[in-house]
């Protein structure tokens, strides 16, 4: 059985602001008020609905009211004892000469005029009514906003309907220090197919580097060319096109590893087409990805926010509401074999100059004297430094662990293995290059590697145990 590892960080865990770094000077006042405001909108949200229930229905039985004018007012009161309506001036009634005067000025109104007042009741009731409820929405739109995706984070972990998973993260470690040692256990009777994340087309080297150790290594490694920004449906159904034309092409399974938003398009393509691709497919292994949502997505396109940016379905695809709408229809096969892994990125001041590599960028040279027409430089990005202020608010605002974009408690597939290392790794680590890696550490390639053979290894496991129950 696989227990909970011990894969030393190498980096400290201290807090990303400290005495001399007040929180107050970064964050907005909003994030670390979330508690105050989400009282106080409770409390206004009280106070509206007491409002809401001093107005009655707008209909009003004309058998049951009597209406009396008294010092130049009209009171209607009802049978219930409860007095409404919006009272208009006596001088607005002087010219009814049929009504016929009580006590100093009081009168009875005729029944002519009892029908005209009934409008003018019901008209100022109805407008009252839509001012009660615009503010009881405006109510609702704050708290919605102030609660965010609360609710919603690790309710994988507790649907009882979703299979248990099992903790790997020690035999991950151990293979991993395996592989720094030089042992590669991948077999070559494989084709390994990495699936990149949203936004993965703006970023050419997107597991770049982890391709070229595969083939270095001797292996068939492809990296799926699909439409990052595309819904999970239009991808599940062109990574089910790359494998079948692999596998035909090779007469090889094919081994997926998919990072992020990849990993759930990955995952769907197994759901969708199981039937298809059950011969083809060795296993799945998921890196940082979503499967159960992310309140990133969640909190930008949640209907009724104060915040609405729009439409985006690769990003509507990733919210709570979408990921339980699929994963009640769809469910990963039960013999497949999967391996998901969760990170948690690291927010010590020293990562605020963390650059990693995106891309690369050719530059002429010019003279009689140059070697080469071209010079390439590299593009670099503070991802590292994006990737902790983000999991900064996450932790500030909910209280929970992520890698800057996915919360720890959303990426464990159900019934899969879950790799949870001690190390501090962020969103964008998995796959482009930092150039302050720790050369102690495995680098992001080696840990893809460690996470494709760990799966291998749960697929042999698998295959084992259906063939004892065979027999």
């Amino acid at each position: 059985m696989m227990q909970s590892g011990n894969w030393n960080s190498g980096e400290s865990s201290t807090p990303f602001l400290n005495d001399s770094l007040r929180i107050e000077e970064l964050i907005p006042q909003l994030f670390t008020s979330v508690p105050s405001l989400n009282e106080a909108a409770s409390y206004l949200a009280q106070t509206t609905s007491f409002i809401t229930g001093c107005f009655s229905d707008s209909s009003v039985e004309h058998s049951s009211r009597n209406v009396e004018v008294t010092d130049g007012q009209e009171l209607v009161t009802f049978s219930s004892g409860l007095t409404q309506g919006s009272l208009r001036g006596s001088s607005d009634l002087a010219s009814s000469s049929d009504s016929p005067s009580i006590n100093d000025g009081t009168r009875r109104i005729s029944a002519s005029d009892s029908s005209e007042i009934s409008g003018t009741i019901v008209q100022s009731n109805h407008n009252g009514q839509t001012s009660v409820s615009i503010f009881q929405g405006l109510i609702n739109r704050v708290r919605k906003t102030v609660q965010g995706s609360a609710d919603d984070i690790g309710w994988l972990q507790r649907d009882p309907e979703m299979p248990p998973v099992e903790d790997g993260s020690e035999r991950f470690t151990e293979i991993v220090d395996s592989i720094r040692h030089g042992v590669h256990r991948l077999p070559n009777s494989l084709v390994y197919l990495l699936i990149p994340g949203l936004f993965s087309n703006h970023g050419p080297l997107y597991f770049v580097n982890t391709k070229t150790t595969f083939s270095k290594m001797g292996l068939a490694c492809h990296i799926a060319k699909i439409h990052s920004e595309a819904s999970v449906e239009k991808n599940a159904r062109e990574i089910k096109d790359y494998i079948e034309e692999i596998y035909w092409g090779s007469k090889k399974r094919v081994l997926l590893l998919g990072h992020s938003k990849g990993g759930i398009d990955a995952a769907a393509a197994l759901s969708l087409y199981w039937s298809d691709l059950k011969d083809k497919v060795a296993g799945l292994a998921l890196a940082q990805s979503p499967y159960g949502g992310t309140p990133i997505a969640s909190d930008i396109l949640r209907e009724g926010q104060l915040g609405d940016y729009g439409d985006l379905q690769a990003l509507e695809d990733l919210t709570y509401d979408k990921r339980k709408e699929f994963l009640k229809k769809h469910h990963l096969p039960e013999e497949l074999p999967v391996v998901s892994f969760h990170t948690e990125a690291a927010i010590t001041p020293a990562v605020l100059a963390t650059l990693s590599r995106v891309a690369h960028a050719e530059l002429p040279m010019v003279g009689p004297l140059s070697e080469s027409p071209t010079l390439p430089l590299p593009v670099i990005m503070p991802l590292g430094a994006a990737m902790a202020a983000c999991a900064q608010l996450v932790q500030i605002r909910y209280g929970e662990k992520s890698d800057g974009l996915v919360l720890c408690r959303d990426a464990g597939v159900p019934g899969s293995v879950v790799v949870r290392p001690k190390r501090k790794m962020d969103h964008a680590w998995m796959v482009y290059s930092s150039l302050s890696d720790d050369p102690n550490e495995a680098d992001a390639s080696q840990v893809c590697e460690a996470l494709l053979t760990l799966l291998v290894e749960v697929g042999q496991k698998k295959r084992h145990e259906h063939a004892m129950k065979d027999e």
